[in-house]
């Protein structure tokens, strides 16, 4: 798969063994994305309410795990915050999901994209679902969704092949953030069946996005590197993925959601926590599979 304004696109007399490779894997997971195709409007049985007296979100990753205040909390205090905790993770969802809705888009069809707009097609329609049934259980169970707060980076260079990168870096990094509470959620039976079959089935989804994902960032990467990508850019382009791991994280920390639990202080709450050894070391956790993956792919330099 060729970025525009690089190199002619596949098909155009010019394929390569990644080009072969890349289609192999992009039939196999159409193929299985039309296996496990299910209708989300008939998949789920939402029952009229989620009992407020139990836990919505895993203790292990709630924001305040770790921390001495995991300690001073009450039982029915770390069952409010999992709730609420629960509705700001499905409400990020929507709104990482609704960005990459559009920027997966604004690239099928086009010149250089070629080869996965078929896949594209497959991805475009999973993720509406995940948007439908996040956004459902969110003004089912909490009669809201959280706004999206997160910071915006400063914009990437002005160059196509570098923002291609980047999108595909980014939506690679939300999918992987999110697939790792995914897989956590919906293998704890202390959670309602409800909140463990979303989770099981964005995780069935996520895992074919992520190999793809995955695949498609180390050849957008590969092509850069052979375009002539000097050592300033390559620095930009780790400080901007860099800041975007990051603020990624960051979001799972809301004063919104600390009000919401009924904790004084969210704002105060929510820098004391960033600081934190303990949640520093959590998120090193979460990211683990996304920062080896950039560092043996040489996008990182291993000090990430």
């Amino acid at each position: 798969m060729r970025p525009p304004n690089t190199r002619p696109a596949a098909g155009a007399g010019t394929a390569t063994a990644d080009d072969t490779e890349f289609k192999g894997l992009l039939d196999r997971l159409s193929e299985k994305a039309t296996a496990d195709y299910y209708n989300p409007f008939t998949t789920f049985d939402w029952p009229p309410a989620i009992p407020g007296d139990g836990l919505w979100m895993s203790p292990e990753l709630l924001s305040v795990h770790g921390t001495e205040l995991m300690d001073e909390l009450s039982h029915a205090q770390i069952q409010a915050l999992s709730r609420w905790e629960s509705v700001n993770f499905y409400s990020l969802n929507v709104h990482g999901i609704r960005e990459l809705l559009i920027e997966v888009t604004r690239r099928i069809h086009t010149p250089g994209f070629e080869l996965p707009s078929e896949f594209f097609h497959h991805f475009i329609g999973e993720e509406n679902d995940h948007m439908w049934f996040f956004a459902t259980f969110c003004l089912k169970y909490a009669a809201k969704i959280y706004p999206d707060k997160s910071i915006r980076l400063p914009d990437a260079p002005q160059d196509p092949d570098i923002e291609n990168f980047l999108v595909f870096a980014r939506i690679l990094v939300f999918e992987q953030i999110v697939d790792h509470y995914n897989v956590h959620l919906a293998a704890d039976d202390r959670l309602h069946p409800t909140i463990r079959q979303i989770n099981r089935l964005h995780h069935q989804d996520e895992s074919r996005h992520i190999a793809f994902g995955r695949r498609l960032v180390q050849l957008l990467w590969q092509r850069l590197l052979d375009s002539g990508l000097d050592e300033a850019a390559r620095h930009e382009l780790r400080s901007y993925l860099g800041r975007y791991l990051t603020t990624s994280m960051e979001s799972f920390y809301s004063p919104a959601v600390y009000r919401d639990a009924g904790l004084p202080n969210g704002f105060a709450l929510r820098g004391q926590l960033l600081a934190h050894p303990a949640r520093h070391a959590a998120h090193a956790t979460v990211l683990h599979k996304t920062t080896d993956f950039l560092n043996r792919i040489g996008v990182f330099d291993g000090r990430h």
